[in-house]
């Protein structure tokens, strides 16, 4: 490996990084991770760190997981590549369908359709959606909705139905016909709502609103994160979730659950559909699916697709990816999926998360800089940084970045986005590492 000077002085300059400028990774160099181990990351200067980012929400089992790396090194012995397109397939591949089916019964998804990754996942998602109605008949339902502030990738059709400026503005027009809905966040709505209940139906009738508006004949699906993750943890109400399955149901409209975050344990339950007791139609993962050894990513599917699909022979799909059912991948996600069930991770992320979101809770009493702690299901948290808490005005970013810096010097590694300090740590995380980020969290604050 090139020694520190030359990684530090070459990082910025030949290396674009995503979800920042060229400028800001010169003016603000980025810790340059060289090892990992645990749930620990160490950097370029020997500083460790427990990790509350999960990598980016993807490395559930944390960075020593052997059974995956084992499952990655024998594939790449046995068979290192080998395409899924028409015509060919691959073992391991089939094994991981089989196994998907069982785990996602449940949440009554039994296909499925691999990709790259998460933002893969969500194309996926809107194209099949579309092709499902054409195959119908239904021509004319070709537009979407979703919830303002959702966050679904990077693609030209992930960013179109996302809910953020920050993910749309550089790069429209985007793609027509998508909709978004006010999404039921109680501490910044359009409604001045602050009871979660009353705020989910006020939501609820926007949605039913905007089906009558647009017309539902014209409406293909209605994608939305059970949890909101970058859009800084916002959990529904309860109630929210199976009434907005019902207002699609009854309207021919199609449900996409995106769970590139919530599948696989991160909320507490196997996935956010099944937290909320819902199934949608078509349901989008990738990230801890390989605990972010490999890129990965798969498209479940229900019922309705496969009536429509299976057995028709005008149901081509013109869509796939070189990497889909990479072998290599699949091994890693047949080997990962084990893993999983067999740590049981949804109960320690429940009981793990609590201590996190009772914690953050407790620090939002002794410093003035927290306006609103959201969490509460498994290992998701944000905190949303003010500089007034009457006025609710969001943190400057000089300030965000020293709590962040600070936190980091202190033992922890966390993510600020905007005013969000988001902490998505992995599922293996123990009670004191739990701890260590909470201690890192009370420096950071103090340093304000």
């Amino acid at each position: 490996m090139k020694d520190s000077n030359f990684l530090k002085e070459h990082n910025g300059r030949l290396m674009w990084h995503p979800m920042t400028s060229p400028q800001d990774s010169i003016d603000q160099p980025p810790k340059i991770i060289t090892e990992a181990d645990g749930v620990s990351i160490v950097d370029l200067d020997g500083h460790r760190v427990i990790d509350g980012v999960g990598g980016l929400w993807n490395v559930n089992l944390g960075y020593s997981c052997q059974p995956v790396k084992d499952a990655i090194a024998q594939q790449l012995d046995t068979l290192p590549y080998y395409s899924t397109f028409r015509g060919t397939s691959n073992d391991a591949a089939i094994e991981l369908s089989y196994e998907l089916k069982e785990f996602f019964a449940p949440d009554g998804l039994s296909r499925a359709f691999f990709t790259s990754g998460g933002s893969d996942s969500v194309e996926t998602s809107l194209r099949l959606a579309r092709q499902y109605h054409k195959l119908r008949g239904e021509h004319g339902r070709t537009k979407f909705l979703s919830l303002k502030k959702g966050y679904h990738g990077t693609h030209i059709g992930g960013a179109s139905v996302n809910g953020n400026a920050n993910f749309r503005n550089a790069y429209e027009p985007l793609l027509p016909g998508c909709f978004h809905i006010p999404v039921p966040y109680t501490y910044r709505n359009p409604f001045n709502e602050t009871d979660p209940e009353k705020l989910a139906q006020l939501c609820l009738q926007s949605l039913e609103d905007e089906i009558a508006f647009q017309g539902a004949n014209t409406i293909a699906a209605m994608i939305m994160e059970p949890i909101l993750g970058a859009g800084g943890v916002i959990p529904p109400h309860p109630s929210f979730a199976p009434a907005v399955q019902d207002i699609c149901n009854r309207n021919g409209i199609l449900l996409i659950t995106d769970e590139v975050i919530t599948a696989y344990g991160r909320t507490g339950a196997w996935s956010g559909a099944r937290l909320w007791g819902i199934q949608p139609d078509m349901m989008a993962t990738a990230k801890a699916i390989t605990n972010g050894y490999f890129p990965f990513g798969a498209v479940m599917l229900g019922d309705r697709m496969v009536e429509v699909f299976e057995g028709n022979p005008a149901a081509k799909i013109g869509h796939g990816y070189t990497y889909s059912g990479h072998p290599v991948g699949a091994a890693a996600a047949l080997a990962c999926l084990a893993e999983t069930k067999r740590l049981n991770v949804v109960e320690n992320a429940a009981a793990r998360g609590t201590q996190l979101f009772e914690g953050c809770k407790a620090l939002m009493e002794k410093h003035d800089i927290i306006g609103d702690v959201r969490g509460g299901y498994g290992l998701m948290t944000a905190i949303e940084m003010v500089s007034d808490r009457t006025t609710k005005k969001p943190i400057d970013g000089a300030t965000a970045a020293k709590v962040q810096d600070t936190a980091y010097r202190s033992g922890a590694m966390v993510r600020v986005s905007g005013p969000n300090l988001i902490l998505s740590p992995p599922l293996v995380l123990s009670q004191t590492g739990a701890a260590t980020i909470l201690s890192a969290l009370d420096a950071g604050f103090a340093a304000t």
